[in-house]
């Protein structure tokens, strides 16, 4: 195959993974049950078996996301619904066919981005109906991991044709770009694409969230949704990627995919959440595993306001369970969330994040390497400013050897010569036969290499 055909064949893969980034942004199994009011908690929060089995409740003692903001970029979300009064702090849009705060359910799963809020920081409400005490947590409707977390809403038109016309290379740069600048110490994305790969156009937001130490979490996808491998933006290094796990603990079969980039598991399948206009769903998905895990985060950047991004990440993932094959592996990651663990377990600080660094892979992937490298360090090595810029592209220049080997020479020319003597002697034949044939023309001779009248030729 040509190369230029080669690489007219990539790019065009490359564009439908960007057309169908975040596809697989879906619910699976939606089923509407009884209204936020009068729902009580024996209905509704008791459904909520990921707070008791995952650690969450005891988590609690320790932290419940107090000052902590996470923006969740997703199909909008509905803070005004009784479980989500007061968390919601501010908000915009990246699609520009959406409400300015962001607040107006969007895309093709419009109900979406208010269940992943109510799971991650929902308040709950009265019996009454009423919204919870601000600080405090109702006794009925949904409660979230991080329940005293504030919200910042990005609603991004995923799924379908964007009748704003942006595309998801425009929206989700510009979405964790606002997200950083306005705040958040966590963002959750729980969305994700059929392709491993994403645009250039994410790099940079990428790595300004990790200069500025936000945790990013992402969903690994969901097999029933076609995904049957992880897809960006959950292979994007740094990113903590969450896979989903089934009742028992297992590897869902539907709500979850794999790959190696997958940091920890945590429940989606038989998952509560609040819709837009106030009702409940069941719902599953790693979409919803997902915000179980940002809740965690921001549990435990508001028990540790200091602890940088990598170590949060490595304190969630270095608590996790072991399952599957020893070790990370690329269906459970590190393991089994276990939140409880996360926030009192002693766990040693790490120099790096567990699941990479942007900064490092742009270098490598996207950025040519320095011209020449640099003197060797004297002294321990300094770690860049966060705001550091990376270096611009340069073309590399090879250096000569001081001491060159001249036998690579002398081979060259030594067959250089060869051809030279093999050339000649063609020449040399292809005149002589000319001549042959010149005077069998002129005296209807013998050829002297052939039958008489017919001149022998060599094939080519």
């Amino acid at each position: 195959m040509p190369v230029s055909e080669r690489m007219l064949r990539r790019a065009a893969r490359l564009l439908a993974a960007v057309v169908a980034a975040c596809a697989s942004v879906a619910l699976a199994g939606i089923t509407l049950l009884a209204p936020a009011v009068p729902a009580h908690a024996d209905s509704i929060r008791d459904g909520e078996y990921w707070l008791s089995e995952y650690g969450i409740q005891k988590a609690w003692d320790v932290s419940k996301g107090a000052g902590v903001t996470v923006a969740v970029i997703d199909s909008g979300v509905n803070g005004g619904i009784p479980d989500l009064k007061g968390a919601v702090a501010g908000g915009t849009d990246a699609s520009g066919a959406g409400q300015a705060d962001g607040q107006g359910p969007i895309g093709s799963e419009p109900v979406h981005g208010t269940l992943v809020a109510t799971v991650l920081a929902g308040r709950g409400h009265n019996p009454d109906g009423s919204p919870a005490a601000s600080g405090s947590v109702g006794s009925d409707g949904i409660v979230g991991v991080a329940p005293q977390a504030q919200l910042l809403t990005v609603s991004t038109w995923l799924g379908s044709p964007n009748p704003a016309g942006r595309t998801d290379a425009d929206q989700i740069p510009a979405a964790v770009r606002w997200a950083v600048d306005h705040g958040a110490k966590v963002i959750n994305m729980s969305l994700g694409s059929s392709s491993p790969d994403w645009p250039s156009s994410w790099d940079d937001a990428f790595l300004y969230a990790e200069q500025k130490d936000v945790v990013v979490v992402a969903a690994a996808g969901n097999r029933a949704a076609g995904n049957i491998q992880v897809g960006a933006p959950a292979t994007i290094p740094g990113v903590l990627t969450v896979a989903g796990l089934d009742r028992q603990e297992h590897a869902s079969v539907d709500a979850s995919s794999q790959g190696v980039s997958i940091g920890v598991s945590a429940p989606a399948e038989q998952l509560l959440g609040g819709l837009p206009d106030g009702n409940y769903a069941q719902w599953e998905g790693s979409s919803g595993a997902t915000p179980i895990v940002a809740g965690v985060a921001a549990l435990i950047r508001a028990k540790w306001p200091q602890m940088s991004a990598k170590q949060v990440i490595n304190r969630i993932v270095s608590t996790a369970k072991d399952a599957g094959a020893p070790g990370h592996d690329p269906i459970y990651g590190y393991g089994v969330l276990d939140a409880g663990a996360a926030l009192t377990a002693n766990v040693p600080e790490t120099t790096a994040n567990p699941l990479g660094s942007i900064a490092d892979w742009i270098r490598v992937h996207r950025r040519s390497a320095p011209a020449t490298p640099g003197p060797s360090p004297t002294g321990p090595a300094k770690a860049p400013a966060e705001d550091t810029p990376l270096p611009e592209a340069s073309v590399p220049v090879p250096a000569a050897s001081a001491d060159a080997n001249p036998w690579p020479a002398v081979v060259v020319l030594g067959f250089g010569g060869l051809i030279a003597v093999i050339l000649g002697g063609g020449t040399w034949h292809v005149l002589r036969l000319r001549r042959a044939a010149d005077a069998g023309a002129d005296g209807g001779g013998e050829t002297g290499d052939g039958a008489e009248g017919e001149p022998s030729a060599e094939k080519s």
